[in-house]
Protein backbone atom coordinates (compact mmCIF):
# COMPACT_ATOMS: atom_id res chain seq x y z
CA UNK A 1 0.00 0.00 0.00
CA UNK A 2 1.14 3.37 -0.98
CA UNK A 3 2.92 5.20 2.44
CA UNK A 4 3.91 8.73 0.87
CA UNK A 5 5.57 10.74 3.13
CA UNK A 6 4.43 14.24 3.60
CA UNK A 7 6.38 16.49 2.06
CA UNK A 8 6.90 19.44 4.60
CA UNK A 9 7.73 16.59 7.59
CA UNK A 10 11.01 15.82 8.20
CA UNK A 11 11.05 11.60 7.65
CA UNK A 12 13.71 9.90 10.63
CA UNK A 13 12.93 9.38 14.18
CA UNK A 14 14.90 12.52 15.87
CA UNK A 15 14.68 16.38 15.62
CA UNK A 16 17.99 18.05 14.62
CA UNK A 17 18.92 22.16 15.49
CA UNK A 18 15.49 23.92 16.08
CA UNK A 19 13.39 21.02 14.95
CA UNK A 20 10.02 19.71 16.87
CA UNK A 21 8.59 16.30 16.43
CA UNK A 22 5.79 14.79 17.87
CA UNK A 23 7.11 12.38 19.96
CA UNK A 24 4.33 10.03 22.06
CA UNK A 25 1.88 10.04 24.05
CA UNK A 26 0.96 8.89 27.01
CA UNK A 27 -2.51 6.69 28.56
CA UNK A 28 -2.63 6.96 32.06
CA UNK A 29 -4.08 3.89 33.27
CA UNK A 30 -5.01 2.13 37.06
CA UNK A 31 -4.20 -1.69 35.58
CA UNK A 32 -1.47 -1.80 33.32
CA UNK A 33 -1.70 -5.81 33.24
CA UNK A 34 -5.28 -4.96 31.88
CA UNK A 35 -3.83 -2.18 29.72
CA UNK A 36 -0.83 -4.23 28.23
CA UNK A 37 -3.42 -6.48 27.41
CA UNK A 38 -5.87 -4.52 25.35
CA UNK A 39 -3.10 -3.15 23.47
CA UNK A 40 -2.16 -6.48 22.25
CA UNK A 41 -5.83 -7.01 21.43
CA UNK A 42 -5.48 -4.18 19.36
CA UNK A 43 -2.69 -5.21 17.42
CA UNK A 44 0.07 -4.09 19.22
CA UNK A 45 3.19 -5.51 20.62
CA UNK A 46 3.89 -3.68 23.69
CA UNK A 47 7.46 -3.92 25.02
CA UNK A 48 7.91 -5.74 28.99
CA UNK A 49 7.35 -3.54 31.74
CA UNK A 50 9.75 -1.08 32.61
CA UNK A 51 9.71 0.66 36.10
CA UNK A 52 11.04 4.52 36.19
CA UNK A 53 13.84 6.26 38.14
CA UNK A 54 15.64 9.31 38.81
CA UNK A 55 19.37 9.25 37.96
CA UNK A 56 20.30 8.84 41.98
CA UNK A 57 17.89 5.43 41.67
CA UNK A 58 14.81 6.62 43.98
CA UNK A 59 11.67 5.94 42.38
CA UNK A 60 9.79 8.50 40.24
CA UNK A 61 6.81 6.89 41.19
CA UNK A 62 5.87 5.41 37.57
CA UNK A 63 6.23 2.86 35.09
CA UNK A 64 5.38 2.30 31.63
CA UNK A 65 5.17 -0.31 28.97
CA UNK A 66 5.38 1.22 25.17
CA UNK A 67 4.73 0.43 22.24
CA UNK A 68 7.75 1.47 19.93
CA UNK A 69 6.70 2.62 15.78
CA UNK A 70 9.08 3.30 13.29
CA UNK A 71 7.97 7.07 13.70
CA UNK A 72 7.59 7.60 17.40
CA UNK A 73 5.34 5.35 20.37
CA UNK A 74 2.81 5.34 22.75
CA UNK A 75 3.03 4.66 26.16
CA UNK A 76 1.08 3.10 28.77
CA UNK A 77 1.79 4.97 32.47
CA UNK A 78 0.85 3.37 35.81
CA UNK A 79 1.61 4.50 39.41
CA UNK A 80 4.32 2.17 41.04
CA UNK A 81 4.91 4.07 44.12
CA UNK A 82 4.02 7.23 46.56
CA UNK A 83 5.81 10.06 45.13
CA UNK A 84 4.83 13.59 43.81
CA UNK A 85 5.13 12.68 40.82
CA UNK A 86 2.96 9.73 41.02
CA UNK A 87 0.42 12.02 43.49
CA UNK A 88 0.31 14.47 40.13
CA UNK A 89 -0.67 11.28 38.13
CA UNK A 90 -3.24 10.13 40.50
CA UNK A 91 -5.09 13.99 39.87
CA UNK A 92 -4.87 13.95 36.68
CA UNK A 93 -6.80 10.10 36.25
CA UNK A 94 -9.73 11.50 38.73
CA UNK A 95 -11.96 11.55 36.64
CA UNK A 96 -10.95 9.35 33.67
CA UNK A 97 -8.81 7.35 32.57
CA UNK A 98 -7.00 8.28 28.71
CA UNK A 99 -4.40 10.59 27.48
CA UNK A 100 -2.75 12.61 29.31
CA UNK A 101 0.42 13.16 28.45
CA UNK A 102 1.86 14.28 25.23
CA UNK A 103 5.84 14.81 24.76
CA UNK A 104 7.47 16.32 21.62
CA UNK A 105 11.54 15.69 21.03
CA UNK A 106 13.89 18.45 20.54
CA UNK A 107 17.46 18.06 19.88
CA UNK A 108 18.23 20.50 22.02
CA UNK A 109 16.94 20.87 25.88
CA UNK A 110 18.38 23.41 27.72
CA UNK A 111 17.82 25.81 24.81
CA UNK A 112 14.48 24.86 24.61
CA UNK A 113 13.94 25.01 27.97
CA UNK A 114 15.23 28.69 28.14
CA UNK A 115 13.20 29.85 25.45
CA UNK A 116 10.12 28.99 27.12
CA UNK A 117 11.18 30.33 30.06
CA UNK A 118 11.67 33.68 27.73
CA UNK A 119 8.55 32.88 26.33
CA UNK A 120 6.20 33.62 29.93
CA UNK A 121 6.09 30.10 30.69
CA UNK A 122 6.19 28.87 34.81
CA UNK A 123 9.08 26.07 34.01
CA UNK A 124 10.54 23.32 36.27
CA UNK A 125 14.16 22.59 36.33
CA UNK A 126 15.70 20.27 33.66
CA UNK A 127 15.75 16.61 34.73
CA UNK A 128 17.39 14.01 33.30
CA UNK A 129 15.45 10.63 33.67
CA UNK A 130 16.43 6.88 33.20
CA UNK A 131 14.65 3.31 32.67
CA UNK A 132 15.91 0.22 32.69
CA UNK A 133 15.58 -1.51 29.17
CA UNK A 134 16.65 -5.19 28.31
CA UNK A 135 18.30 -5.34 24.65
CA UNK A 136 18.79 -7.99 22.82
CA UNK A 137 22.80 -8.05 23.78
CA UNK A 138 21.89 -7.24 27.87
CA UNK A 139 20.49 -4.62 30.11
CA UNK A 140 20.44 -1.19 28.59
CA UNK A 141 18.99 2.13 29.58
CA UNK A 142 16.67 4.43 27.98
CA UNK A 143 17.62 8.28 29.22
CA UNK A 144 16.03 11.54 28.36
CA UNK A 145 16.79 15.24 29.12
CA UNK A 146 12.82 15.78 29.71
CA UNK A 147 12.12 20.17 29.86
CA UNK A 148 8.56 20.14 32.32
CA UNK A 149 6.74 22.81 32.59
CA UNK A 150 5.18 23.84 36.24
CA UNK A 151 1.37 22.03 36.55
CA UNK A 152 -1.40 23.42 35.18
CA UNK A 153 0.74 25.59 32.90
CA UNK A 154 -0.68 23.66 29.92
CA UNK A 155 -4.12 22.87 31.06
CA UNK A 156 -4.29 19.85 28.52
CA UNK A 157 -2.53 17.65 30.81
CA UNK A 158 1.25 16.43 31.13
CA UNK A 159 2.25 18.72 27.71
CA UNK A 160 6.39 18.20 27.24
CA UNK A 161 9.10 18.04 25.78
CA UNK A 162 12.75 15.77 25.72
CA UNK A 163 15.88 15.09 23.98
CA UNK A 164 16.50 11.67 23.84
CA UNK A 165 20.02 10.32 24.63
CA UNK A 166 19.72 6.63 23.78
CA UNK A 167 17.80 5.97 20.71
CA UNK A 168 19.02 2.70 19.78
CA UNK A 169 17.75 1.41 22.92
CA UNK A 170 14.60 3.11 22.67
CA UNK A 171 13.64 1.92 19.03
CA UNK A 172 14.93 -1.30 19.20
CA UNK A 173 14.35 -3.12 15.58
CA UNK A 174 12.58 -6.18 17.44
CA UNK A 175 9.80 -3.74 19.10
CA UNK A 176 8.59 -2.12 16.06
CA UNK A 177 6.84 -4.49 14.27
CA UNK A 178 2.72 -4.83 15.06
CA UNK A 179 -0.20 -6.78 13.69
CA UNK A 180 -1.92 -3.71 13.27
CA UNK A 181 0.56 -2.25 10.71
CA UNK A 182 1.07 0.55 12.86
CA UNK A 183 3.85 2.80 11.50
CA UNK A 184 3.83 5.87 13.02
CA UNK A 185 2.45 8.82 15.32
CA UNK A 186 1.06 11.16 12.97
CA UNK A 187 -1.92 13.61 14.53
CA UNK A 188 -2.37 14.84 18.41
CA UNK A 189 -6.60 15.47 18.40
CA UNK A 190 -7.34 18.22 21.73
CA UNK A 191 -10.40 19.49 22.38
CA UNK A 192 -10.71 22.85 23.70
CA UNK A 193 -13.86 25.10 24.96
CA UNK A 194 -11.45 28.06 23.85
CA UNK A 195 -9.60 26.92 20.93
CA UNK A 196 -8.18 30.60 20.13
CA UNK A 197 -6.81 30.71 23.68
CA UNK A 198 -5.48 27.01 23.48
CA UNK A 199 -3.71 27.46 20.32
CA UNK A 200 -2.02 30.67 21.25
CA UNK A 201 -0.27 28.65 24.08
CA UNK A 202 1.12 26.03 22.09
CA UNK A 203 2.30 28.25 19.39
CA UNK A 204 4.32 29.55 22.43
CA UNK A 205 4.53 25.93 23.96
CA UNK A 206 6.30 24.62 20.09
CA UNK A 207 7.65 27.89 18.40
CA UNK A 208 5.21 27.04 15.33
CA UNK A 209 2.48 29.06 13.80
CA UNK A 210 -1.28 27.95 13.77
CA UNK A 211 -3.42 27.79 10.92
CA UNK A 212 -7.17 28.53 11.19
CA UNK A 213 -9.41 25.13 9.67
CA UNK A 214 -12.91 23.86 9.87
CA UNK A 215 -12.20 22.37 13.20
CA UNK A 216 -10.10 24.77 14.59
CA UNK A 217 -6.72 25.62 14.56
CA UNK A 218 -3.13 23.42 13.26
CA UNK A 219 -0.01 23.44 14.55
CA UNK A 220 2.25 21.91 12.29
CA UNK A 221 5.21 20.60 13.74
CA UNK A 222 8.58 19.83 11.59
CA UNK A 223 6.85 15.95 11.98
CA UNK A 224 3.58 15.10 13.21
CA UNK A 225 0.34 18.36 13.96
CA UNK A 226 -1.48 19.54 16.36
CA UNK A 227 -5.02 19.90 15.87
CA UNK A 228 -7.39 21.62 18.20
CA UNK A 229 -10.89 21.62 18.12
CA UNK A 230 -14.51 22.71 19.17
CA UNK A 231 -16.19 20.47 21.17
CA UNK A 232 -18.99 20.89 18.23
CA UNK A 233 -16.34 19.67 15.79
CA UNK A 234 -14.86 16.85 18.13
CA UNK A 235 -18.84 15.38 18.17
CA UNK A 236 -18.84 15.34 14.21
CA UNK A 237 -15.32 13.93 14.41
CA UNK A 238 -15.35 11.37 17.08
CA UNK A 239 -19.28 10.77 17.80
CA UNK A 240 -19.11 7.30 19.40
CA UNK A 241 -16.70 8.91 22.30
CA UNK A 242 -17.97 11.52 25.16
CA UNK A 243 -16.01 14.01 26.01
CA UNK A 244 -15.49 14.06 30.11
CA UNK A 245 -14.03 17.29 30.87
CA UNK A 246 -12.33 20.03 28.77
CA UNK A 247 -9.81 20.34 28.15
CA UNK A 248 -9.61 16.59 26.68
CA UNK A 249 -6.76 15.10 24.64
CA UNK A 250 -9.60 12.65 22.86
CA UNK A 251 -7.83 11.43 20.09
CA UNK A 252 -4.28 10.34 18.18
CA UNK A 253 -3.86 9.55 14.91
CA UNK A 254 -1.56 6.58 13.67
CA UNK A 255 -0.04 5.84 9.58
CA UNK A 256 -0.55 2.27 8.91
CA UNK A 257 0.77 -0.33 6.21
CA UNK A 258 -2.57 -1.32 5.23
CA UNK A 259 -6.34 0.49 6.42
CA UNK A 260 -7.71 -3.02 5.18
CA UNK A 261 -6.01 -4.94 7.00
CA UNK A 262 -5.87 -2.87 10.29
CA UNK A 263 -9.83 -2.96 9.99
CA UNK A 264 -10.05 -6.73 9.91
CA UNK A 265 -8.06 -6.96 12.79
CA UNK A 266 -10.06 -4.75 15.08
CA UNK A 267 -13.48 -6.30 13.68
CA UNK A 268 -11.92 -9.88 15.30
CA UNK A 269 -10.81 -8.17 18.22
CA UNK A 270 -14.43 -6.43 18.35
CA UNK A 271 -13.12 -3.38 18.81
CA UNK A 272 -16.02 -1.61 16.43
CA UNK A 273 -13.79 -0.04 13.96
CA UNK A 274 -15.89 2.53 11.98
CA UNK A 275 -14.51 3.32 8.22
CA UNK A 276 -14.46 7.17 7.47
CA UNK A 277 -13.46 8.32 3.94
CA UNK A 278 -10.06 6.85 4.10
CA UNK A 279 -9.55 6.52 7.61
CA UNK A 280 -10.50 4.30 10.14
CA UNK A 281 -12.05 5.35 13.33
CA UNK A 282 -11.57 2.71 16.73
CA UNK A 283 -12.41 4.00 20.04
CA UNK A 284 -10.03 2.69 22.70
CA UNK A 285 -10.26 -0.23 24.51
CA UNK A 286 -11.98 0.60 27.89
CA UNK A 287 -8.64 -0.32 29.67
CA UNK A 288 -6.34 2.36 28.12
CA UNK A 289 -8.89 4.79 28.91
CA UNK A 290 -11.60 7.13 26.85
CA UNK A 291 -10.28 8.43 23.38
CA UNK A 292 -9.91 7.26 20.01
CA UNK A 293 -7.33 6.01 17.36
CA UNK A 294 -7.73 7.19 13.68
CA UNK A 295 -5.53 4.95 11.79
CA UNK A 296 -4.84 6.21 7.73
CA UNK A 297 -2.49 4.60 5.10
CA UNK A 298 -1.53 8.42 4.22
CA UNK A 299 -1.46 11.31 7.15
CA UNK A 300 -3.45 13.50 4.41
CA UNK A 301 -6.35 11.72 4.39
CA UNK A 302 -7.18 12.09 8.15
CA UNK A 303 -10.32 14.52 8.07
CA UNK A 304 -8.63 18.02 9.85
CA UNK A 305 -5.96 17.77 7.27
CA UNK A 306 -8.46 17.44 3.77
Amino acid sequence: MSQAKVPHEADRQLPLGSEIFLDHVGHFVPDREAASAALTRAGFAPTPVSVQSNPDGTPTGTGNVTCMLTRGYLEVLFKTADTPLAREFDASIADHAGVHLAAFSIAGAEATHARLSQSGFAMRPLVQFQRPVETVSGPGVAAFSVVRLERGAMAEGRIQLLAHRTEDTVWQPRWLTHGNGAAALTDLLIVSANVEEAAARFVRFTGKPAQVTTFGRSIRLDRGRIEIVTETAFAALVPEVAVPRLPFIGAYAIRVASLRDTEELMDRAMLNPRRTGKTLLVPFPAELGIGAWYFAENAGDLPWRT
